[in-house]
């Protein structure tokens, strides 16, 4: 018997990421995961028998049991399986990247919109502590640079690198740059996928500030660090260590301060902040809209990279 003044949600996709959502939403306070759902036997016997919670081959099923779903699918299903979620009145947090093209996401948008539901990205680094920590401090940044590099995933390959690592940054940037796009320019180039592994974009703004994003999926080491600098002030963040360090100018000398951070898990906060939402119906961190113009943004260094 399903708990009523629970939220009832699924994970539809219970891969590397998803299974992680699984575990978490079984946790999670005011929520009651009901069900798991994957085409691969493997990763649903095992994630249903692990959990004790009922496994689906078929989403469709999921109709009349939940009242919300993460999706965790290849980003080519985005879409589909969102729209048929959001068409039964069932609330979507959607894995990033939203959608493979804006046409997919705006019909999500609008489709969400017109039924009144809550359709939230899965940008996690807005939940970092460490970003978190310096929301205070940073104020018309002049200069940014960003470094995401990871070793080979071997998963999420249906993406490039764009796509599938510096978006994250694109949508950090584009919140914090009050400002429209001035110039993009960008370079790539595949080395172990048909899609780019590495890529470079330098994002130039109309009032000044200049963005340098660095993504790599071919790297020997791990390293999620942004630096943004504004007038008289450093800050330097670490996303993987959750850390944050402050460099300010003084009369003489430059300060340096390390950040109190309360080191907590990213993901947690997101799906915790997602079944707030649609419990009490707050317009998500990273919704539809502004998911929309992280790919819209992420789509234009893509073209730029292959269509030189």
């Amino acid at each position: 018997m399903l708990i009523m003044n629970k939220i009832r949600v699924a994970v539809i996709g219970v891969g590397h990421l998803g299974s992680i959502h699984a575990k978490i939403y079984k946790e999670i306070e005011n929520c009651s995961l009901v069900a798991v759902c994957d085409t691969d036997k493997n990763h649903l016997n095992q994630v249903s028998s692990t959990l004790n919670i009922p496994g689906y081959a078929n989403y469709e099923e999921l109709f009349d049991k939940v009242d919300a779903v993460s999706v965790a699918v290849p980003t080519k299903l985005h879409y589909k399986i969102a729209n048929d979620f959001l068409k039964h009145n069932i609330h979507a947090l959607v894995e990033k990247p939203f959608t493979p093209n804006l046409e997919e996401a705006d019909a999500l948008i609008k489709l969400a919109q017109e039924n009144k539901l809550i359709l939230q990205v899965g940008h996690i680094e807005r939940f970092n502590s460490a970003f978190a920590a310096t929301q205070k401090i940073i104020k018309n940044p002049k200069f940014i640079e960003c470094h995401r590099l990871s070793p080979f995933p071997n998963r999420s390959l249906d993406v490039g690198a764009v796509l599938d690592i510096m978006i994250h940054d694109i949508d950090i940037i584009l919140g914090l740059v009050n400002s429209e796009i001035k110039q993009i320019e960008s370079v790539g180039i595949n080395v172990l996928t048909k899609f780019e592994d590495i890529a470079n974009s330098r994002i130039t703004f109309k009032n000044g500030c200049v963005a340098n994003l660095t993504a790599s999926r071919i790297s020997d080491e791990i390293m999620r660090k942004i630096r943004i600098f504004q007038e008289n002030t450093y800050i330097s963040l670490d996303y993987k260590d959750a850390k944050a360090v402050v460099y300010k100018k003084g009369t003489f000398t430059i300060t340096k301060q390390d950040l109190p951070i309360e080191k907590e898990q990213p993901l947690q906060k997101e799906l915790e902040s997602f079944i707030d939402c649609v419990r009490n119906h707050k317009e998500p961190l990273v919704s539809g809209p502004v998911a929309r113009e992280a790919l819209r943004v992420a789509l234009e260094i893509q073209n730029q990279i292959w269509h030189k």
